[in-house]
């Protein structure tokens, strides 16, 4: 399975935020549309990402305020991503490595997409039902052997 089939199923849409917003606006927009990270994009171009732990790690345990920093204060801006060729596999590996939970998809500039460990996780799981199925239907008998 790959990037794109993960696109395809769970769609495109990227909710970003502005470098110069409030980290507030961001923190609100994510609890808004219950997300845990917003690529941080100017002039549609990907600048950053800013997370949940962003936020705890930059702004709440350095006493800061979330209502007078701005989003490009805090924000990733050593970028991880992936594109729509590569493997569910790969990306769980580089999330795993990186410690990351959000992976913007990319082709050149082009932002196509961000997937999560939420959205790797359930594709291997609906994988697994499907195999299981299939190995099921082959050992009750529906099945025709091959050799």
């Amino acid at each position: 399975m790959l990037v794109r089939d993960i696109l395809k199923s769970k769609g495109t849409k990227v909710y970003s935020i502005a470098p110069k917003q409030t980290v507030f606006e961001a923190i609100k927009k994510m609890d808004e549309l219950d997300i845990g990270a917003l690529l941080v994009v100017n002039d549609q171009k990907l600048k950053g990402i800013i997370s949940e732990r962003d936020y705890r790690s930059k702004v709440i345990l350095k006493g800061r305020s979330s209502k007078s920093t701005d989003v490009s204060e805090i924000m990733s801006e050593d970028i991880i991503y992936v594109e729509p060729g590569d493997s569910v596999e790969s990306c769980m590996s580089i999330m795993t490595e990186k410690k990351i939970r959000h992976l913007p998809v990319m082709k050149g500039d082009d932002i196509l997409g961000v997937i999560s460990i939420g959205d790797l996780v359930k594709n291997i799981i609906s994988q697994q039902k499907f195999e299981i199925k299939n190995l099921r239907h082959y050992i009750q008998g529906h099945g025709s052997y091959p050799g």
